[in-house]
């Protein structure tokens, strides 16, 4: 018990994790009681002290520097500390905003600008209320997204990459993954009206047919407009300012320079390159929204 206890002080210490953020995880997860005095013990006796262990501020800037040559250089500095954190560094989020204001100051510039003010927006718990639309900024060049948000904790339920987001066939498929891994379905689900969600307005009114509240049945999906389905216009908001405008100027890139034309085999030759390679870093998508 003392050796799980210390090997999952030392993984969420190493995400960054504060001290009561560390205390919270191990009750609510593992069941693990200890009070604050005792882990800033188990903390010193592990070694494990936050100011003393920090990164070596250069190593940090080296791979800040590498990260705004890709797609990292849409990421504001709370984005850019998730990713620093990923990858094994002790740093404060006021040393990554400092470094990118000294690095990026035209990017930090252009972010300040583009304040927005959203929408008043209600949802009264998790698992109420998924959002589920297509993304056809990439579709051009045969890369097709489609996700699905939590209304209530912005939780992004899924996020995948495919030949086609209409295709109620696959659609269908991310929708029964998500069911089978969270074991249950939401109360309801907010689509547009394209075909893609068919198969999932079907499958969802099912599996909510017998539901005694007022969203059972034919109202557990409801259909809308795609621009006032307003929690994943969002994420998709989110979505192009941290990722996909990075691949939409790379592959506007081969466009303009003829590499790209737009046929079939050429479509197929970019998902070849680039879907592998897209899947993969969505998964760091779900550490910040």
């Amino acid at each position: 018990m003392d050796i799980e206890r210390t090997e999952l002080i030392k993984f969420y210490f190493g995400l960054g994790f504060t001290q009561k953020e560390i205390l919270m995880c191990l009750a609510v997860n593992h069941g693990i009681v200890v009070s604050e005095r005792h882990l800033r013990r188990l903390l010193r006796k592990q070694g494990l002290f936050r100011r003393k262990m920090q990164s070596d501020v250069f190593t940090v800037a080296a791979f800040v520097e590498q990260e705004l040559l890709k797609s990292g250089k849409l990421h504001g500095y709370r984005w850019m500390h998730v990713k620093c954190i990923q990858h094994g560094f002790v740093v404060t989020q006021s040393t990554v905003r400092i470094l990118l204001l000294l690095m990026d100051p035209e990017g930090v510039a252009a972010r300040r600008r583009h304040c927005l003010t959203h929408r008043t927006y209600r949802n009264p718990g998790a698992n109420h209320t998924f959002h589920i639309d297509g993304y056809d900024k990439l579709k051009p060049y045969g890369l097709c997204i489609h996700g699905c948000v939590d209304g209530y904790s912005r939780k992004v339920v899924w996020l995948e990459v495919h030949s086609s987001n209409n295709d109620p066939r696959i659609v269908a498929g991310y929708f029964l993954s998500a069911v089978t891994e969270l074991q249950g379905c939401p109360l309801r689900i907010r689509g547009d009206f394209g075909t893609g969600n068919w198969h999932v307005a079907g499958m969802q009114r099912y599996l909510r047919r017998n539901g005694e509240d007022g969203l059972a049945g034919e109202k557990s999906f409801q259909y809308g407009k795609s621009t006032t389905n307003q929690r994943i216009e969002g994420w998709w908001t989110t979505l192009r300012k941290h990722c996909s405008q990075f691949w939409m100027d790379l592959l506007h890139g081969l466009k303009e320079n003829g590499t790209f034309s737009g046929t079939f085999l050429d479509k197929s030759l970019i998902q070849f390159c680039f879907m592998r390679i897209m899947q993969v870093m969505r998964l760091s998508l779900n550490w910040v929204y």
